[in-house]
């Protein structure tokens, strides 16, 4: 197995099951271990995607480590072995990485090789969540769109614009943004060249402190009362911070 082909995050993961096993005193490494390493993970996409699914996480997690005290443990051993259901685990993970034309396994890989599994502890708990395979695909899609992953920190990408920009639209309906007032006509204007079929990127450009994030935002403002165009409605205005 060729750990250089899984993500930076997927080592982690693996890394960390094993850590598990050896807390809970278990001679066996098994794919509950790697199961809980993916949902312990700090800003992992693991907890997001089920977050996105409207699973209670701490729920989850906490009949996760329920199911790893069932395992059987052992006293003054500190030999780890890998378990053949651990092995085709990782094995499924790369097989999955194929399917999705991806270039290394992640996190998202190594999941999915949980819930395509029948009759074990973690399918089980998957199933009394609700977890399906197009429940998590559908969230991956969310979070992934169609990139595809193509190198060792993926995750770094995914949402970046929700992650490094403000969305507008957002803050018009949470009441965070002054109303605009004498912008009317630049407003329409934007308006006007956004919704042409060519040549349809309008540039604000002007010192700073004239205005032009009022435009931004005064078009934001618009968007949220449906005061636009049928081909602007339900769309968003992210502000994005090149700092």
């Amino acid at each position: 197995m060729d750990m250089n082909k899984f993500t930076q995050r997927a080592q982690e993961a693996i890394a960390e099951s094993q850590n598990i096993a050896l807390r809970y005193r278990h001679q066996q490494l098994e794919g509950e271990h790697l199961h809980a390493a993916l949902c312990a993970q700090q800003d992992g996409l693991i907890p997001r995607l089920l977050t996105l699914m409207e699973v209670d996480v701490p729920a989850y997690t906490a009949e996760l480590e329920r199911e790893l005290e069932k395992l059987p443990s052992v006293s003054g051993g500190s030999q780890l072995y890998a378990s053949r259901r651990f092995g085709e685990l990782l094995a499924q993970a790369q097989e999955n990485t194929r399917q999705f034309a991806d270039e290394y396994a992640g996190v998202e890989h190594l999941y999915l090789a949980l819930l395509g599994e029948r009759g074990t502890p973690s399918a089980r708990l998957m199933a009394r969540h609700g977890v399906t395979r197009e429940k998590f695909l559908a969230a991956l899609s969310q979070v992934r769109s169609k990139q595809r992953v193509t190198s060792q920190n993926p995750e770094e990408t995914y949402e970046a614009l929700k992650r490094f920009g403000t969305d507008l639209v957002e803050q018009a309906r949470s009441g965070k943004l002054d109303p605009i007032i004498g912008r009317d006509a630049e407003i329409r204007r934007v308006i006007n060249i956004l919704c042409r079929k060519t040549k349809n990127n309008p540039v604000l450009i002007g010192e700073p402190g004239v205005g032009k994030t009022a435009v931004a935002e005064g078009l934001a403002q618009r968007i949220l009362k449906g005061d636009v165009p049928d081909n602007l409605r339900d769309k968003t205005i992210f502000s994005l911070d090149m700092g």
